[in-house]
């Protein structure tokens, strides 16, 4: 009982300030599947718990990194015959999402949603906002504060200091006269402050490049030294493979159409860009794109996995803020590893997994720049070998589903 008190207070206490002067707090869940639990981070700080019941066997809850589409009070199921879904907070508009029920047992029993008691979902509901991540997995996961090189930090502009001491004569100017030397004191200067931009955060995701990427980027190199592939629109259309194939007829290369690992390298070399990248780097913001851009990542049959992190607690004195991360469990299907490469999966429970991974994309420092400059309080990085997704589209952030690695 005073347990279930202590917590109850702790929760009713983190509410009321997440909630102060209306700002949203940059909080995390995590639910987990094996303890049939949900836990409430605020970075490393655990802010509320409750049990939870998942999906039942043939109705599983999917894992992996998801955020809050939408929420609503008072809705039905439009599945399962209108069944009622109060304090609903929506992970996938496929049907996943967290609701409360009065009948949360200690085990899965849900149609593949995440039930709350009557009373835990009323509080989370009062206490998070669209956009707000979700993380699924069936081991408890806790963010853990990591440093990097690789992390990003917003740009910090100082004031400039100028000097307000006035040009006296030089001595060659009076030789006749003993010359007073003017002394300046210091001022008492104090260190400003930089107050952090109040702007929406962003969803960074780094990832392997797909068919798409690599046909949109040929498009535009081709484009750009003089063969007319169209529009830039990743989709190899007639026009686009027509000035593949007089690409490769200039170059002396087999005339077939393809894009082969030769063409690629021919044409980049071409048009001057290097070697051809084989990662992606996506940013969003309020569920819309707004940066799309290549990497390298090196060691590419080394999988990346999959990492989440969370930028927040920005200092006021430095404009300077902390990282958290999670590493997820991820078994990637034979056929997806070999398409892209891919003989050596990560182990996300290994000690410095996700450093491991930083360590090997190679970014631009104009994105990085650009990242730096759109950086604000909640934003996050996900690193996976995924893609996109089938779960990210309009209106989503970056979902990321997870394949549970099987039991021994």
């Amino acid at each position: 009982m005073r347990l279930a008190f202590g917590i109850g207070l702790v929760f009713s206490l983190s509410a009321s300030t997440a909630l102060a002067g209306g700002d949203q707090a940059p909080l995390q869940i995590v639910v987990s599947r094996d303890q049939q639990s949900l836990v409430v981070y605020d970075g490393d700080t655990v802010i509320a718990t409750s049990n939870v019941s998942t999906g039942k066997p043939g109705h599983s809850t999917p894992t992996g990194i998801f955020s809050i589409l939408e929420k609503r009070r008072f809705h039905a199921s439009n599945i399962y015959s209108n069944a009622p879904m109060p304090f609903m907070q929506r992970l996938t508009w496929s049907g996943i999402a967290l609701h409360a029920s009065n009948h949360v047992p200690n085990r899965p029993a849900s149609h593949g949603c995440v039930r709350l008691p009557d009373d835990f979902a009323k509080q989370l509901f009062k206490m998070t906002g669209r956009g707000l991540h979700v993380l699924i997995s069936d081991r408890q996961l806790v963010p853990q504060a990591i440093s990097d090189p690789f992390l990003f930090q917003p740009i910090v502009v100082q004031p400039a200091l100028l000097s307000d001491a006035t040009l006296r004569p030089s001595v060659s100017h009076l030789p006749e006269k003993p010359v007073e030397v003017a002394t300046i004191a210091p001022q008492q200067v104090e260190k400003p402050t930089v107050e952090p931009e109040q702007k929406p955060p962003i969803r960074i995701l780094i990832t392997r490049r797909d068919q798409r990427d690599i046909t949109r980027d040929v498009q535009a190199l081709l484009n750009q030294i003089g063969y007319t592939a169209g529009t830039i629109d990743g989709y190899a259309g007639v026009q686009t493979l027509q000035a593949v194939r007089s690409f490769q007829a200039d170059e002396k290369m087999a005339v077939n159409g393809l894009l082969t690992s030769e063409f690629l390298d021919a044409l980049y070399l071409k048009a001057g860009k290097g070697k051809p990248p084989n990662g992606q780097l996506f940013v969003r913001r309020d569920f819309e794109p707004l940066l799309d851009m290549p990497v390298t990542i090196e060691n590419p049959e080394i999988a990346l996995g999959t990492h989440f992190l969370q930028f927040q607690n920005i200092d006021a004195a430095t404009g300077k803020g902390e990282w958290f991360v999670m590493s997820l469990d991820n078994s990637l299907p034979g056929p997806m590893k070999k398409r892209l490469g891919i003989t050596v999966e990560e182990d996300a429970s290994a000690f410095n997994a996700a450093r491991r991974s930083m360590g090997r994309i190679i970014l631009a420092q104009e994105a990085r720049q650009k990242i730096e400059e759109l950086l604000a309080e909640g934003s996050s990085l996900t690193i996976s070998d995924l893609g996109l997704g089938q779960e990210t589209g309009k209106g989503t952030d970056f979902v990321t589903i997870t394949r549970t690695p099987p039991k021994s």
